[in-house]
């Protein structure tokens, strides 16, 4: 059965069984124990069918099953090598139908009889149960098996995460496919689309798990979409290999998701900046042109993109020099460095078959390019035309690629590389490579069905590695359109292909909330829409969306949409200026919370379900979302729209326009005109605000810190380094700054406790709080300075305070 057949045969569709060929494990006749303190156990049937289940913390277990033959090396490109490897206890005991194995958090009951497995917490409260269970059927046309699992839905149960999807942000009902396409102008049903994460989380009862599917193959994921009752998921090869996650919360669930798959590095600041890019700025001329309307109105900027327009013949790692294009492309971007702005280049797979081209030339040299099954190398079209394509599942192929930056990049001074065209891309009928296609897989060869899903993330994987030698003291930034589970341990990414419609604004909502709930955070849209055209509301609506995401650029195509924050005169210029001015004020807190995303693997944005599963509210509710856990708001949608319904989360917040305290749980109506967007703090944050500057390069002048009382009481934090370079990885090069406020009989009290010994270049802190009950005329600094409140001005104290008593 080919890959068309595949996708339409109805057992596949529905996991409905099939009229002949479906295959079961069997019975269970054995049982071996391995590992520290047995914790893993493996079970062979008398088909020859093979179980294996590791525990690897007390609330994760690896599931492995194989239908013939022995188990693998378990390599896996997603994974955190050292945290797939089982270490904690499991105790086994049996019944006359099952084996029980037991963590101190989660009970896996394995039947004897189909291995079919339950899954509950201690209390014996079920948290995923199978239904058929693991089953399978031998691929006709490839060999191997086509591997599938069946389970039961509970009542009431949602599902979540999937990464780059778009539709309804409840999984109950659907069905998606995992193969990395190019989709351009996809909308809410396409389907598949850029982005391959095969994890989900499952929510019933007030508890929570996750299931992450080990698998590069073609997969598919089926929620009650065919069979209202049962959920199912499969691959079109390889194991049925999957890590399951007892929570029993949404936030346990996604910190042990990120925790198996890492989180990022710090990115350089100016990357959480606001960010330029069209297809294509296709001159200097016209890029210093687009600087200067930044500067010139006083609007921030941190990065200009330039697209394959750049590229001679579209080469990849060459410029046109033509003196009408791109002349001196080092003059360009020290010019532009030199106003703060970062110039991000373009780099596409498809490497141009021409002779003398240097790139070309060397591939050949080291056979770095991907073959077909009988031996030819791989040729494709894409925009240089005839190409051919480097192997990057090869670590031999990766060195190549990452030893091609250090000179295009210092010779050129680019600060950045946005890698496209990886899911791979390519003009055939197919849009991708050909099944036939060999691939290393890091020494374990196969062909393009396995590797197709993981080519993106190991394009970016190498890209990083180039721009760490390129630039060994600066932090690397990379931004992809493909990725596989792990990839954020590389590179930024973006929605992709996204229309300019209403409709659009919505599913780039969904799918970077998503993408954030399965461990990718640093994700944004392109704001206004690629393709199509924008209006100056669209665009105003989606710009106040953009600012609240980690990653915040303007991306639009051709000429007929321009999109710079002027393109739409007046009153769309001052509004998009006032709105990028609050990403830059929010810069403190966006850098904070992605410090807290490295370190704990706590998502940026947090979807309504991660802030609170218990409140049935929070299960559809689509729009609304947080940025870190203080900051929450939701994005006026709509065309010819002054106000909406929003739901505000349990608890209390403050409107950050006026002010006004606000208690959560219901539905509220706010007016909301052209020149503002939702936006609320929650209450007892300590929210650290800069100032509007024209680059996040440009040095602060204070720090000021809003404290949201409530009760009287306020905590946050601040993590501050120096934007860029290494040194944020010792004591000395970071400070991790945490404030707290309590209420006196006479005042308050704000103390300040340093973790690290990094100094900002800022020398006091401007404080405001909101909530207060009470006039304050002066402030005693850490107990003996003494200073009078002047009325209209900002409370001050100096950023070296450890406590400030203000009466």
């Amino acid at each position: 059965m080919d890959d068309s057949a595949f996708e339409k045969d109805n057992y596949m569709e529905t996991g409905m069984p099939a009229a002949t060929g479906e295959l079961r494990p069997g019975q269970v006749v054995s049982l071996e124990t391995a590992g520290e303190d047995h914790s893993r156990y493996t079970f062979r049937c008398d088909l020859g069918c093979q179980l294996q289940i590791t525990a690897i913390r007390p609330n994760l277990v690896r599931v492995r099953y194989i239908a013939e033959g022995n188990f693998d090396d378990g390599f896996s490109y997603a994974t955190v090598k050292e945290h797939r490897e089982g270490r904690c206890p499991l105790e086994h005991r049996e019944d006359s139908d099952s084996h029980i194995l037991e963590t101190t958090a989660l009970r896996v009951v394995v039947g004897k009889n189909g291995l079919r497995i339950r899954m509950e917490d201690l209390d014996g409260t079920v948290l995923s149960e199978d239904e058929k269970g693991f089953h399978w059927y031998e691929h006709e046309s490839f060999g191997g098996q086509v591997v599938i699992t069946s389970r039961v839905i509970q009542s009431r149960e949602h599902f979540y995460g999937l990464g780059d999807i778009p539709g309804h942000k409840n999984l109950r009902g659907q069905r998606r496919m995992l193969w990395g396409s190019d989709v351009y102008g996809y909308d809410a049903q396409t389907d598949p689309l850029y982005k391959n994460i095969p994890f989900f989380i499952g929510v019933h009862h007030e508890r929570a798990y996750g299931v992450f599917f080990d698998n590069s193959f073609r997969t598919v994921f089926d929620f009650g979409k065919e069979r209202p009752c049962t959920s199912s998921f499969w691959a079109q090869g390889g194991e049925m290999d999957y890590f399951f996650f007892a929570g029993p919360t949404v936030p346990e669930v996604v910190a042990s998701y990120a925790w198996l798959t890492g989180t990022p590095e710090m990115p350089p600041l100016w990357s959480l900046g606001f960010h330029q890019c069209k297809w294509s700025y296709k001159s200097e001329m016209e890029i210093m042109k687009i600087a200067e309307g930044f500067r010139s109105r006083e609007i921030p900027c941190d990065a200009i993109y330039v697209d394959i327009d750049y590229m001679d013949a579209f080469k990849c790692f060459t410029w046109n020099q033509a003196p009408e294009v791109y002349p001196n492309p080092a003059r360009m971007t020290r010019n532009l460095a030199e106003q703060g702005i970062k110039t991000v280049a373009i780099i596409d797979p498809g490497i141009k078959i021409e002779k003398g081209y240097e790139v070309y030339e060397t591939g050949l040299e080291h056979d770095v390019f991907c073959r077909r099954m009988d031996g030819p190398l791989m040729k494709g079209n894409v925009w240089p035309g005839p190409c051919y394509f480097p192997d990057f599942t090869n670590p031999k192929t990766r060195n190549w690629w990452a030893d091609l930056f250090p000179k295009f990049i210092q010779e050129n001074g680019v600060a950045g590389i946005w890698t496209d065209m990886n899911e791979p891309a390519v003009f055939n009928d197919a849009k991708t490579f050909p099944r036939d296609v060999r691939h290393d897989y890091d020494g374990h060869p196969c062909s393009h069905r396995r590797g197709h899903n993981v080519y993106g993330m190991q394009m970016a994987r190498a890209t990083q590695e180039g721009l760490k030698r390129a630039l060994p003291d600066k932090r690397p930034f990379v931004i992809t359109r493909s990725a596989f589970s792990g990839t954020q341990r590389y590179s930024s990414a973006w929605t992709g292909d996204i229309q300019s419609t209403w409709q659009h604004l919505r599913i780039g909502n969904v799918q970077c909330q998503r993408l954030a709930l399965s461990g990718y955070s640093f994700v944004g849209t392109d704001i206004g829409g690629f393709s199509g055209k924008s209006d100056g509301e669209l665009f105003i609506r989606w710009l106040q969306m953009g600012i609240f995401h980690p990653f915040c650029r303007v991306h639009s195509s051709g000429d007929a949409n321009e999109q710079e924050p002027w393109s739409f005169g007046d009153p769309y210029t001052a509004i998009a200026k006032k709105f990028i001015d609050l990403r830059y004020r929010l810069l403190p807190y966006i850098y904070t919370v992605f410090e807290e995303n490295v370190r704990t693997g706590a998502p940026m944005l947090r979807s309504l379900i991660y802030l609170d599963e218990k409140d049935p509210e929070s299960h559809n509710r689509m729009e609304e979302f947080a940025l870190g856990s203080d900051v929450f708001t939701c994005p006026i949608s709509k065309p010819e729209t002054d106000g909406r319904w929003l739901y505000l989360p349990r608890g209390r917040w403050y409107n950050f326009w006026n002010n006004e305290p606000l208690q959560g749980g219901d539905e509220m109506w706010f007016d909301i005109p052209l020149e503002s967007t939702p936006l609320f703090i929650r209450a007892g944050a300590v929210l650290p605000l800069g100032s509007a500057r024209l680059s996040s390069e440009t040095p602060l002048k204070y720090m000021e810190l809003r404290a949201y009382l409530d009760d009287g009481k306020a905590t946050g934090t601040l993590y501050e380094d120096s934007g860029d370079g290494h040194e944020y990885r010792e004591e000395a090069g970071r400070v991790t700054k945490t404030f707290q406020v309590e209420e006196l009989e006479t005042g308050y009290r704000l103390t300040q406790d340093r973790v690290g010994s990094f100094q900002p270049d800022y020398r006091e802190y401007h404080l405001e709080f909101l909530g207060a009950n009470r006039v304050l005329t002066k402030v005693i600094i850490d107990g003996k300075d003494e200073v009078d409140l002047k009325p209209g001005l900002p409370l001050r104290v100096p950023e070296t305070f450890k406590t400030a008593d203000f009466h």
